[in-house]
């Protein structure tokens, strides 16, 4: 090789390195690497949509087929958003795959000292892990979550840290999470295309299946105190076929959902990250529509599928931050 020839191939690569370099400086929140993927390809347009897919106005959203994987639709899916409870899936899913569901957990006074939503749990109380999880995930209960936390991993430092394993193992490697519940911190963080991966994952799990469609779920105190806990998930009651997922909200968050959909054996799971109470609800049957039909369901079986009032609407969403 020629020393021209040579000299113009190394300014090519210090002009490559510079400009990598360039972009991780402006990068926002972002003290872990970011992994660059290829884009997923998207299927065509559904019957009844635009040739770009459903209209969503959540700033991330993503909706994936449950069987393959396969990204349907994306919207700004590796944006680092902020999960508030949505965080929770990821925290069922460490306790579920740990076992031992009918293990006995005794609260301590460290897990009473967080933020509502809770179940006003009392130090030396005692709940199995199973009970814990209807609480997580139907109440979304701050205080539960710290127990779970504790009992799974020692500590919440602990926790976070496996959170972050488990989840790069699943392939969100653009997420870190330092607590079990959600509640703001800047340094928590998550993506559309993430948290869809991490969704999926825990659906594998038939226990966690059951959680999340549970609609009402019975939940007595040690001291016989009984609490009627309703799932946050509006659609679970207004979306034929909807089985799960999970919904959040924080000011910094604004409302998020994580929902899925079974109908004749095919099943998609949708996220919408960053959007308002209304748009929770319609951006994601909006996707659950698209995903099921992109995926072999007829489009007229969808025609009788509705929303119930305004006020419903308006009332129904994630009273947990």
């Amino acid at each position: 090789m020629d020393d021209g020839r040579r000299e113009s191939l190394w300014l090519a690569l210090v002009l490559s390195l510079t400009f990598l370099t360039a972009g991780q400086a402006v990068s926002i929140r972002r003290k872990h690497p970011v992994l660059v993927r290829p884009p997923k390809e998207i299927a065509s347009p559904a019957p009844g949509f635009p040739a770009t897919g459903p209209l969503v106005i959540a700033d991330s959203a993503a909706v994936l087929d449950s069987a393959t994987g396969n990204f349907l639709y994306v919207k700004n899916e590796h944006q680092h958003q902020y999960p508030a409870s949505s965080t929770k899936i990821l925290t069922a899913l460490l306790v579920i795959e740990a076992g031992d569901l009918d293990k006995v957990v005794t609260v301590d006074v460290a897990d009473t000292k967080v933020e509502p939503s809770s179940l006003n749990l009392q130090p030396g109380e005692q709940y199995t892990r199973r009970q814990l999880l209807f609480g997580l995930m139907l109440k979304s209960a701050n205080d539960v979550a710290m127990a779970l936390a504790r009992d799974n991993a020692g500590s919440v430092e602990a926790f976070a840290e496996k959170m972050n394993m488990r989840a790069s193992e699943l392939g969100a490697t653009d997420s870190h999470f330092v607590n079990p519940h959600g509640l703001h911190d800047p340094d928590h963080y998550t993506t559309a295309y993430d948290l869809a991966l991490i969704a999926r994952a825990a659906m594998s799990q038939p226990f966690f299946r059951q959680l999340v469609s549970t609609v009402y779920y019975t939940w007595t105190a040690p001291n016989g105190v009984v609490y009627p806990l309703r799932n946050h998930n509006r659609l679970l009651r207004h979306y034929l076929g909807c089985n799960g997922l999970k919904t959040g909200f924080t000011r910094a968050a604004q409302q998020v959902l994580v929902s899925s959909a079974l109908r004749d054996g095919r099943e998609v799971i949708s996220v919408v990250l960053h959007t308002d109470k209304p748009g929770i609800w319609n951006d994601s049957k909006s996707l659950l529509t698209y995903g099921l039909i992109q995926v072999g369901c007829s489009p007229a079986s969808f025609a009788n599928t509705d929303f119930s009032s305004a006020k419903d609407i308006q009332e129904e969403g994630d009273e947990g931050r």
